[in-house]
C-alpha cells in the first residue's frame, strides 16, 4: 500500500468530486465582476500584507482570479483547464486530485510570504497541467485551433520557459519558483527519479552488449591481400610475414621477397 493509499484511507474525507469543474466556475464568475466592476479582483489576490492585515479570505480567492482579461482567452483558458481537471480525476480520482492542487495552494503561500514573490494562481495551475501531461503524454490537442500538438510537447516547451526564468531569475524567484511547484516534485519526483535510474541501467546494459557483440563479431586474423578472415572462411590458414602483416597461406609472399636488401649487394 502506498502513502496516497494510507493518506486517503486516513483522510479520504477531504476529497472535493469534481473540484477543478468548481474553480472553473468560479473563475468564470470573477471574471464577469471583473468586467462590471474593473479592479475587483484587487480584493481576491494573494497578498500577503494584506492577510496579515486580517483579510484572510485571499489565501483561497486568488485561485478564482483569471489572468486574462480578454474574453476569448478566458474561454478557451478555463476550458482546457476544465478539460485537465476531468482527465486527471478519471485518472487519479478525486481525493488525489484535492491533495494535489491543496499541497499546491500551500507551497504558492510559502512562496508569496517567504520569498517575497507575488504568485498568482498560473503556476499553480501549471502544475495540474505537468501532472495532466505524465497520465496523457500523447494526448493531442490543436493549438490555435489548426496546429495538432502531442501534450508531451506542450509540458516539455512550458517546463523549459520555467527553467529560463530559474535560471536567469534572482535566489528568490528560484525558490519562489520550488515552492509554488513543489506538488509535483513531491507526487511525481520519486516516479519520475526511478524512470531516469531505469533508463541510466537501460543504457549501460545496451552499451555492454554492443560491445560483447562488437567484440565476438571482430575477426582475430585478416589477410593484407584479399581481407579474407577466419569468419569467412574457416578453412584457410594465417601466417605473419617478415613484413609484419599477416596473411593467408596462398597471399603468403615468399621470404626471398619480403626480405631485407643488403646494401653492400646493391653496390652501395
Amino acid at each position: 500500500m502506498t502513502l496516497l493509499d494510507k493518506l486517503e484511507r486516513r483522510i479520504g474525507f477531504i476529497a472535493v468530486p469534481g473540484l477543478v469543474r468548481i474553480i472553473v466556475t468560479f473563475n468564470a464568475l470573477v471574471f464577469g465582476l471583473v468586467l462590471l466592476n474593473p479592479g475587483f479582483e484587487t480584493y481576491l489576490t494573494l497578498d500577503p500584507a494584506r492577510i496579515l492585515g486580517g483579510e484572510v479570505w485571499r489565501l483561497v480567492t486568488y485561485i478564482f482570479v483569471p489572468q486574462i482579461r480578454h474574453f476569448l482567452w478566458v474561454a478557451v483558458a478555463l476550458w482546457f483547464l476544465w478539460f485537465v481537471g476531468d482527465k486527471l480525476e478519471q485518472a487519479w480520482g478525486a481525493f488525489r486530485v484535492t491533495l494535489f492542487y491543496l499541497v499546491g495552494m500551500i507551497g504558492t503561500t510559502v512562496a508569496a510570504f517567504f520569498f517575497g514573490a507575488s504568485f498568482s494562481n498560473a503556476l499553480l495551475n501549471a502544475t495540474l497541467f505537468f501532472a495532466f501531461a505524465r497520465f496523457y503524454p500523447d494526448e493531442v490537442i490543436y493549438v490555435m485551433f489548426i496546429l495538432p500538438v502531442k501534450i508531451k510537447w506542450l509540458a516539455w516547451a512550458f517546463a523549459a520557459l520555467l527553467l529560463l526564468g530559474f535560471l536567469t531569475g534572482t535566489n528568490s524567484y528560484r525558490m519562489a519558483l520550488l515552492a509554488a511547484t513543489s506538488n509535483f516534485f513531491i507526487f511525481f519526483g520519486p516516479e519520475l527519479f526511478q524512470q531516469m535510474r531505469h533508463r541510466k541501467d537501460i543504457s549501460e546494459r545496451r552499451k555492454r552488449y554492443d560491445l560483447q557483440t562488437k567484440s565476438d563479431s571482430d575477426p582475430l586474423h585478416k589477410c593484407a591481400t584479399c581481407g579474407a578472415t577466419e569468419l569467412s572462411n574457416p578453412d584457410l590458414e594465417f601466417r605473419v610475414s617478415r613484413d609484419g602483416e599477416e596473411y593467408c597461406v596462398p597471399h603468403l609472399p615468399s621470404a626471398a621477397a619480403t626480405a631485407a636488401p643488403d646494401p653492400q649487394r646493391a653496390g652501395l
